[in-house]
């Protein structure tokens, strides 16, 4: 299908919208509309800029849009979209009202009704008030992340609006692939799959990832066919698109093993200052959330004006929005943040990037300098400002292979018991399992697919309390499990650990593990 024919599968006016407000379509909007629109799974990889977001939403909006014109929108979720950060939601949800105020406004024009067609954001960031009017008044577009996935899989009275979910898009897909958070999100895609009880439409997308099949395994799952399991089928649609990208290495002092103050730091800050006052907009990553907050307030002291803001994980959602909004509208010469802005979140234009230390991966890196531009056409400018000499060489090193684009390859992580057994306690806090229908259903998700039986029942015989029972431990069976009936079951005390414990185990930390017989 060409440019010209790929825009006749939508309905007249948002045609007429697209081609009024954006354009031509980018090559993964041809190539990945007709997939998506005749049911098939599919993962869109393609550069910052190149449209995935529209790419993934415009077709589903369409549908719901052609369902409320004939009066037939569906009661409850009807499009997923999960990201990975909670802060990108607000952004999505801003980016989802453009189409629909333009649209709504064509069929105001012509004098047309447009459908009731709803939105809401469930993340760590919603109320409590907001929460209960999602349940109340269920959007058809809700945007959230794993976490309240999760959360919302564990309620009893959360997890029926999401009994007629038909598509769902998996945002930024490169920075779960790798990690027992995405293992995690892997067995919630099956269990909301087996809730609704029909084939959903999954969409993965990202700018970074490697490698594009394995994802592709990741994002489509198994599916049970008698007494094997099968992978579910998914397009990956990968456009031969290239940014141009200038990358330098800024070194702020003439030798490391010379500092005139006992430290980098001042050299880097005043570094910074006369970066951004070179550049209208610019966008500083460091790579720990102290960090953020201590160069924010160097860099405006040196400067004697509030130059940037902070932006990390740990600041109130009012105070991010704040930040993003006097950005955009140019009152904020400069954002320093952590991981927070590196997934895309519409600021407005950014003319420079710079990465303060080293990036932790090429593709992290490759996300932040993408930020810079962020239209296809346009050139992405940054720097790095190492630390330390062994900083200079890593940073040499990364730099390299971010401009040859040569981005690591992620391992998929296998039967991880941690997330498995917090996966089981969540799940029979909903309805009685019976072993065996649950281990099918735990093996669809590709990180399970080798999971042993024997392995399975561990698990079930720990969380049923029979370890801690041998030892004579007083503890509360996390489930109870009727080995007799072979049917496995929750209580009030398992949905008080699954709410209370939605999160994975962080994959990085420093935790001593000592042997039962260790000596100090």
């Amino acid at each position: 299908m060409n440019k010209s024919e790929v825009l006749n599968i939508f309905h007249p006016a948002v045609k007429e919208w697209f081609l009024n407000n954006i354009g031509k379509p980018s090559p993964p909007q041809i190539e990945g509309w007709p997939q998506i629109q005749s049911g098939k799974n599919v993962l869109i990889s393609a550069p910052t800029g190149a449209g995935k977001t529209l790419a993934a939403f415009l077709e589903s909006i369409n549908r719901l849009l052609e369902m409320g014109l004939k009066k037939e929108l569906p009661e409850g979720v009807f499009i997923l979209y999960v990201s990975p950060l909670k802060a990108l939601n607000n952004d999505i949800n801003k980016n989802l009202e453009i189409p629909f105020q333009g649209i709504r406004q064509l069929f105001t024009e012509k004098g047309e009704a447009f459908p009731d067609i709803r939105k809401a954001v469930r993340t760590g960031d919603t109320s409590q008030y907001e929460r209960t009017q999602i349940l109340k008044n269920p959007p058809h577009i809700l945007i959230t992340t794993p976490e309240s996935l999760f959360l919302m899989l564990t309620s009893q009275k959360a997890r029926e609006i999401l009994k007629n979910v038909h598509y769902m898009i998996i945002d930024e897909i490169h920075t779960l692939l790798g990690t027992k958070r995405g293992v995690h999100l892997a067995l919630s895609m099956e269990r909301l799959e087996a809730l609704a009880q029909r084939k959903i439409v999954r969409i993965g997308l990202s700018a970074t990832i490697n490698p594009l099949d394995a994802a592709a395994r990741y994002l489509g799952g198994l599916y049970r066919d008698g007494n094997s399991y099968t992978e579910r089928p998914v397009e990956i649609i990968a456009p031969a698109i290239e940014r141009n990208k200038e990358l330098k290495i800024d070194v702020p002092v003439e030798d490391y093993r010379v500092l005139e103050q006992g430290s980098v730091w001042p050299d880097i800050y005043a570094l910074l200052v006369k970066l951004i006052h070179e550049h209208k907009s610019t966008l500083i990553f460091v790579n720990n959330r102290a960090t953020a907050e201590k160069t924010a307030a160097n860099v405006n002291s040196i400067a004697d004006e509030e130059l940037c803001r902070p932006h990390h994980g740990s600041i109130s959602k009012n105070r991010r929005l704040e930040t993003e909004e006097l950005f955009k509208a140019g009152e904020l010469r400069c954002i320093i943040a952590t991981s927070t802005l590196e997934l895309g979140i519409d600021v407005g234009s950014v003319d420079f990037i710079v990465q303060v230390s080293a990036p932790l991966s090429v593709s992290g890196g490759l996300q932040r300098l993408g930020r810079a531009g962020h239209r296809l056409s346009a050139v992405s400018k940054g720097v790095i400002i190492p630390k330390t000499r062994g900083d200079l060489v890593k940073s040499c090193f990364l730099a390299e292979e971010m401009l040859n684009t040569r981005i690591e390859k992620e391992r998929i992580p296998v039967n991880c018991l941690d997330i498995l057994a917090q996966q089981i306690v969540s799940m029979c806090c909903t309805e009685k399992w019976h072993e065996n229908d649950l281990y099918n259903l735990v093996r669809q998700a590709l990180s399970y697919r080798t999971l042993r039986e024997n392995d399975f029942r561990k698990v079930l015989a720990m969380l049923a309390g029979d370890y801690e029972h041998k030892e004579d431990i007083p503890a509360k069976p996390r489930i109870l499990w009727d080995r007799q009936n072979h049917t496995i079951e929750g209580s009030p005390y398992s949905k008080m650990l699954a709410l209370s414990g939605s999160g994975t185990i962080p994959d990085r930390g420093a935790f001593p593990v000592y042997l039962e017989d260790y000596k100090t």
